[in-house]
């Protein structure tokens, strides 16, 4: 088994953002710009003004016993709720933080490895694993140490850092995929081919605005490669998609743009460059093994004590409602949980806790030991995921956090999924029946919505929720159980054959009466679970889901940074020609950053650029520019020493322009992007 023991943290990026909040607060930085530093760290925005939300990482949900504690000290120490709130990617989330707590609190988290380094904004968010990654009969290999590896491989990595939007992504331990690669910008699913082990790549998933599945990029790709078809998949990502339009700014829209045969073809053409780039670097290796049974858990814990292939050891699945857990309650689990000896928990996609490793003989004493606390196991009907909705959330519309608690998944113990709104933070389109809120005028007023979804599955055979009706927010309770109900009296066990069967106006029928709203009725739906008033959508300044707005020159100094990482490499191994087109890559996009930044256009052939910049720029940039591009041209022929000259004559420049931009625009923070 893979335990997550590597330090994530930083201490000095800490002590920058402590300095960017006194900054902020003393009118030095504008707002637009310090949300970008403030997601950059994990910090998010609330509705609520003076406070945020602090995103832990959870690289693949592993948590030992001692990080469950200071996460409790934090949240009793820091959050004015004293909760923390568990994700459906894994993450932990402490809400109604102040601002100018957050660098004490991720101190604390540092002290045991955690970070909070893009949990939010424009980057590659924490990836999450299958929860019982390590110990499942079923799986081919543990893919923790994938995770681990990955983690560290995209942490703090200039192409990282200014993506066109957050990009997500799932490691599966056997075909069963129980992370759900079919939702994810990029699926790892571990798998066998001709005896040989290996991966299956699926990319291009996603929910929220305009649900797609992802589709197969490899169908199998050799462990020693695994890290190559990432960074493709990232570059692609961060080359292609639309940074002017938000909503259309996620890698599932490249399938969209290019096609699915298109969109592979993009990226066998960034898998060759990054293969070339990356061949000497070491990459995560798992312990590989023959599957010794044939069970899965599915997208979440599972539901009920479960044998792990380590004969005589259990995993114990806790119930959490909605995710949500007292920081009194997670220190009397970590302390029962040293008491026993036991230091291994995942946090799971369907916002619960496992316990893994615990020997029969102390099943007992932990489900004792949690009770003590309010904790338990699973039962029958409570399988309900909700987000943090309009409790807390800029672009909740409705309650979630209210309505969830008061679902059911019944007698046939249905997945319930509630989202406050229609980008989807709890995977309804995954659930047997799924839910996000909206707002829908009738007879001249707001009145509070749910848009239904039916037989969504995440894992293998499985497909994105059929779309069924909008009800009202007043009436969805009655709604969903009248359709448990017309399961149920089928007799069919599974809910997703028995809805996926059903003629396509089924549920729009089943449910008419329930959508129909007279004049007379409306006073009855005026009002949201929890509220006293009547429903209303406020305006508070969008949320923060989609990063933060970006400075172009800003994204091109990142992406040359990662360039200038590319050279290096193949200088490394003697590829010079290779290294010399990364010296071009570097030019044309700061050579272009500039120019753009000076109100001319973005040119790709350097001798046109050159004389862009030479009517735009300071003479010395331009100059300057002029000669890099010579020799860098010059390079391509020639040996190490001649690469060498090149690359110190582009790296002066690039620190050259940095002073120019930061010149022009002070708040450009371009630190990270320099040559070192």
């Amino acid at each position: 088994m893979s335990l997550n023991t590597r330090n994530l943290s930083d201490l000095e990026e800490i002590d920058r953002f402590e300095q960017a909040i006194a900054s902020f607060n003393a009118g030095e930085i504008d707002p637009d710009r310090f949300t970008a530093i403030r997601l950059q760290q994990g910090a998010y925005g609330q509705r609520q003004p003076g406070v945020n939300m602090l995103r832990i990482k959870v690289p693949g949900g592993r948590l030992t016993a001692v990080q469950l504690e200071v996460i409790a000290d934090l949240a009793e120490d820091f959050s004015q709720h004293k909760t923390a709130h568990l994700t459906t990617r894994q993450d932990v989330q402490v809400h109604y933080i102040p601002l100018e707590h957050m660098p004490a609190a991720m101190r604390r988290l540092a002290k045991v490895g955690l970070t909070s380094r893009e949990a939010c904004g424009n980057a590659v968010r924490n990836m999450t694993a299958c929860p019982l990654a390590g110990v499942c009969p079923k799986e081919h290999v543990d893919v923790g140490r994938h995770v681990d590896g990955a983690t560290a491989h995209f942490l703090r990595n200039p192409l990282n850092q200014q993506l066109p939007r957050k990009f997500k992504i799932s490691f599966s331990g056997c075909e069963a995929d129980c992370a759900q690669s079919l939702l994810h910008d990029l699926g790892v699913i571990a798998t066998v081919k001709d005896g040989q082990p290996g991966f299956k790549i699926r990319a291009g998933g996603g929910l929220g605005h305009k649900p797609r599945e992802a589709i197969v990029v490899e169908e199998w790709i050799a462990e020693s490669e695994l890290l190559f078809a990432m960074e493709a998949l990232v570059t692609l990502h961060n080359k292609y998609s639309d940074r002017t339009k938000r909503a259309k700014s996620r890698i599932k829209f490249l399938v969209e743009r290019f096609g699915a045969e298109g969109f592979v073809e993009k990226y066998r053409e960034e898998f060759g460059r990054t293969k070339q780039a990356l061949a000497k670097k070491p990459y995560p290796q798992g312990e590989w093994s023959t599957p010794t049974g044939n069970d899965a858990p599915g997208q979440g814990a599972p539901r009920k004590l479960f044998a792990q292939k380590q004969a005589g050891l259990f995993v114990f699945p806790i119930a959490l409602s909605i995710g949500d857990v007292k920081a009194v309650q997670l220190r009397g689990l970590a302390n029962v949980l040293q008491e026993l000896g036991l230091d291994e928990v995942h946090t799971t996609q369907d916002q619960n806790l496992a316990v893994l490793n615990v020997p029969q003989a102390k099943v007992a004493a932990l489900r004792a030991g949690i009770a003590a606390h309010g904790l338990h196991e699973p039962v029958t009907g409570d399988s309900v995921v909700a987000c943090p909705g309009s409790s807390t959330c800029r672009l909740g519309l409705t309650s979630s956090t209210v309505l969830g608690p008061l679902l059911s998944g019944g007698k046939a113990d249905l997945n319930i999924r509630v989202s406050g709104c229609h980008n989807g933070c709890a995977q309804p389109e995954t659930g047997d029946i799924g839910i996000y809120g909206e707002a829908k005028r009738l007879h001249g007023k707001l009145v509070p919505h749910y848009q239904m979804y039916f037989a969504g599955k995440g894992t293998a055979g499985g497909a994105l929720a059929l779309k069924g009706p909008t009800l009202p927010a007043a009436r969805i309770r009655e709604a969903i159980a009248r359709v448990q109900q017309a399961h149920l009296a089928s007799g069919d066990e599974s809910f997703f054959v028995w809805a996926r069967k059903q003629a396509p106006d089924f549920f729009k029928a089943l449910l008419a009466d329930l959508a129909e709203v007279s004049a007379n009725e409306l006073q009855s739906v005026m009002l949201d679970f929890g509220d006293k008033t009547d429903f209303r959508v406020v305006n508070l300044g969008g949320g923060e889901c989609a990063g933060a707005s970006q400075v172009l020159i800003g994204a091109n100094f990142f992406e040359a940074a990662h360039e200038r990482e590319y050279r290096n490499a193949l200088v490394f191994q003697r590829k010079y020609v290779e290294a010399a087109q990364c010296n071009e890559s570097i030019l044309r996009l700061l050579g272009s950053g500039v120019a753009q930044l000076l109100g001319g256009a973005r040119q790709d052939e350097l001798g046109k650029l050159a004389q862009q910049l030479n009517l735009l720029a300071p003479e010395e940039i331009a100059a300057e520019f002029a000669l890099a591009a010579l020799e860098a041209a010059a390079a391509e022929e020639v040996d190490v020493d001649a690469i060498a000259a090149a690359s110190r004559k582009v790296d002066a420049w690039t620190v050259k322009v940095a002073e120019f931009a930061t010149a022009k625009d002070g708040q450009l923070d371009l630190k990270e992007a320099l040559p070192k």
